[in-house]
């Protein structure tokens, strides 16, 4: 066993997270934990690795265990590079290095006995270092960057110049090579391409260790995991097989459930009827008495509230001209330019999802089209009466507001209620729309975002990797909404299952980059 989970309670403020929560895992189970945004499953992951003190209950560890948590929140420190960094995952072999170099120091000033100590001390640290592929550190720290796609961006490239997405896959690539026990992943697909994502597949899919994955992109996870831990009101329960087996046991379980509940019910009704009609009789006081005690000693079946599910509508503006935008030999770029010179347009009603490996200059392109970052050299003609919903990828600053406070501060004119219906539109239940939006999972981040941009007036939807983070039910809404938006649509994503049914074209962004890929 390597993970023993007993008895494990948590919440913040008055929002109950888990309660008395039990979970073991054994070597070499390839684990799903999923669960609907908010559910808990990154803050069991933060209270399994020792980042938060649970509130009651205890984690324990087997022995001189190493555990690997990729971690949207590391901090990558300045002035290193990537291969630094990737090295680092062998540092304790460079310990081992240094302590053997040292014993070599020593020998020129050994008597015999001393020296046949020292040799077989050098011995034991060489073998170890054979053992771990210490030789072939380089070409092993090679194979794992060319398979994330980290070749491409330069290994002398200092990891602070490194988008978002970019820094994730130095720590993935690092974690895969540290080979631990155990693999705590966090929604590694979110920041991958599709060709990368394919390549993890097949790494997870061969790997003997054991390892726990947070995922809402579900054909990946169905392709590598053999247990479900489902996080649901406060509980974990686990489930041999695939996401799909899963659905159709909690299907089942479910209405099991609700046709108990139901008959409970009408027993417990006419119970009370009898009750009330009798007690007050003496001759049939001893009948009512003794339902009475039945009654008292029932176990009450409880229904679990139903979670609000996402409605997302988005509101129209009035129609846009025929033109979108028009680009005239448009080199996008900061510093350097990440694009041949482009000639792209884009017309009323179109819905165009662009693809392509990370770091290639997509989320350049829209802030390009946007007028948000000037470009290289040539121009883009916008249209007229546009106006522009923009989802961002990532949200930098931080953020003190509750979510009913962001939401008013966009839409100042609406009532309280107003502003928490349309959150609970969104998905959010009472105590979140309360919350400040910092404590919110990132999935919830995203439903209070997306909720300021359907109930802003529209024509053009920009959408940078709208579903990361979001579980599945408000992908499939987001999907739903998005086919039925009658303006026009510019969407980046690396999930074919989510922009395949909503885009009438999609533009391989590869096929325009200077990037050598």
């Amino acid at each position: 066993m390597i993970l023993s989970v007993k008895d494990l309670s948590h919440g913040f403020g008055d929002r109950a997270i888990f309660h008395e929560v039990s979970f073991r895992l054994l070597k070499g189970e390839h684990v799903g934990l999923i669960g609907a945004n908010g559910e808990g499953k990154s803050t069991f992951m933060n209270i399994i690795t020792g980042k938060l003190e649970p509130d009651a209950g205890k984690v324990e560890w087997a022995k001189n265990v190493r555990v690997g948590y990729l971690d949207q929140h590391t901090v990558l420190e300045k002035g290193r590079t990537i291969r630094e960094v990737l090295q680092d995952a062998f540092h304790y072999l460079f310990s081992m290095e240094a302590a053997m170099n040292d014993i070599y120091g020593k020998m020129g000033e050994a008597d015999p006995d001393e020296l046949e100590k020292l040799l077989e001390e050098v011995g034991v640290i060489q073998d170890a270092l054979t053992n771990n592929d210490f030789y072939i550190i380089d070409s092993k720290v090679e194979e794992i960057a060319r398979g994330l796609g980290l070749t491409d961006l330069g290994l002398d490239r200092d990891v602070t110049e490194l988008s978002g997405g970019q820094r994730t896959k130095v720590l993935l690539a690092k974690l895969l090579l540290e080979k631990p026990e155990i693999l705590l992943l966090d929604e590694p697909t979110n920041y991958l391409d599709e060709q990368h994502i394919e390549w993890l597949k097949r790494y997870l899919q061969e790997y003997e260790n054991a390892f726990i994955l947070i995922s809402h992109d579900i054909p990946f996870l169905n392709s590598v995991i053999n247990l479900i831990y489902h996080v649901e009101n406060q509980e974990l329960t686990r489930y041999v097989g695939d996401y799909d087996q899963f659905k159709q046991v909690y299907e089942v379980k479910k209405q099991q459930l609700e046709a108990a509940y139901k008959r409970q019910q009408q027993e417990v009704a006419e119970l009370k009827d009898f009750v009330a009609r009798n007690k007050a009789r003496v001759s049939t006081r001893n009948m009512a008495m003794s339902r009475q005690k039945k009654l008292d000693k029932m176990d009450m079946i409880e229904l679990a509230a139903e979670k609000p599910k996402p409605e997302f509508h988005f509101k129209q503006a009035r129609t846009s001209g025929k033109l979108i935008f028009e680009t005239k030999d448009l080199v996008i770029g900061y510093d350097e330019p990440l694009s041949r010179p482009l000639n792209l347009k884009m017309e009323r009603g179109q819905k165009i999802a662009l693809y392509g490996a990370n770091g290639i200059g997509k989320t350049t392109l829209l802030r390009s089209l946007l007028g948000e970052i000037t470009p290289i050299s040539g121009e883009v003609e916008r249209g007229e009466f546009l106006h522009i919903g923009y989802f961002e990828q990532e949200v930098k600053e931080q953020n003190s507001n509750t979510c009913i406070e962001e939401v008013w501060s966009t839409f100042p004119s609406y009532t309280q209620y107003e502003v928490r219906a349309a959150l609970a539109k969104c998905g959010l239940t009472t105590k979140h729309i309360e919350s400040r939006v910092s404590v919110l999972s990132g999935g919830e981040k995203a439903k209070v975002r997306l909720c300021k941009l359907i109930n802003e007036e529209t024509n053009l939807l920009v959408l940078d990797e709208p579903t990361n983070h979001l579980d599945v039910d408000a992908k499939e809404e987001l999907k739903r909404a998005l086919k039925e938006y009658k303006g026009s649509v510019l969407l980046i994503s690396h999930e074919p299952e989510f922009y395949q049914d909503v885009a009438t074209e999609t533009w391989n962004c590869e096929s325009w980059t200077t990037k050598v890929l």
